[in-house]
């Protein structure tokens, strides 16, 4: 399941920084949405290294996951200043869509104790 909280709008004036593409592999980075832009500005002024490797990157899972997922990966990327090799691959692969679980008063995440209930038992 996927956070449906957004971005914060951007600032306007000299804090609104708008990234601006300057080739189509830029362009298609930045379609992805808020997320990747808020991953740009994030990642330089950061200082990150390989930035258009890393963009170019993270087109590619748009393929396979969509540009929602990917996005929503981008912006927690940005996030948490995740800027090395495979981080949004990583952030994707831990957030799986419909994987996630909670615990309530009818349900634990701790895992099942079936298996110690025969421990002992006559076999």
């Amino acid at each position: 399941m996927i956070d449906d909280a957004h971005y914060p709008p951007r600032p306007t004036g000299p804090l609104g920084r708008q990234p601006k593409p300057a080739s189509a592999a830029e362009a298609e980075f930045l379609a992805i949405g808020d997320g990747a832009h808020t991953w740009l500005v994030e990642a330089a002024s950061a200082g990150t290294s390989r930035i258009k490797t890393k963009m170019a990157q993270a087109v590619d899972p748009t393929r396979l996951h969509g540009h929602t997922r990917v996005d929503w990966a981008l912006g927690h990327a940005a996030t948490y200043g995740r800027f090395a090799d495979g981080d949004p691959a990583s952030i994707l692969a831990a957030h799986p869509p419909g994987q996630r679980r909670r615990a309530d008063d009818a349900h634990s995440l701790q895992p099942g104790t079936a298996a110690w209930s025969r421990l002992g038992a006559d076999r």
